[in-house]
């Protein structure tokens, strides 16, 4: 199951949040978004666990916890729409 990390410090690592999910279960994969021009953390990172069961009980146990002195948000991820927010109208020649 795919699990949303929101609000994240920009100090945050992939081993400090693989630790804090794993307090819940396997871990499969940790992936913290950085800006692709500056390389900074954006704020928000997805953890990737095998077993709906071990990712509901991360969800509950860590949604409104404190993580490197941020209140993070934790929930299931919703699926990426295919809108990659580029604005703009379209026109029609």
């Amino acid at each position: 199951m795919n699990i949303y990390i929101g609000s994240l410090s920009t100090s945050i690592t992939s081993d400090d949040l693989k630790n804090a999910f794993e307090a819940y279960g396997k871990v499969d994969d940790v992936k913290i978004i950085t800006d692709r021009y500056t390389g900074e953390a954006r704020g928000f990172a997805f953890v990737e666990m095998p077993t709906k069961a071990e990712a509901v009980a991360a969800i509950e146990g860590l949604n409104g916890s404190e993580l490197k002195g941020s209140t993070i948000v934790v929930n299931e991820a919703r699926p990426r729409s295919d809108s990659r927010g580029r604005g703009g109208k379209k026109r029609s020649w």
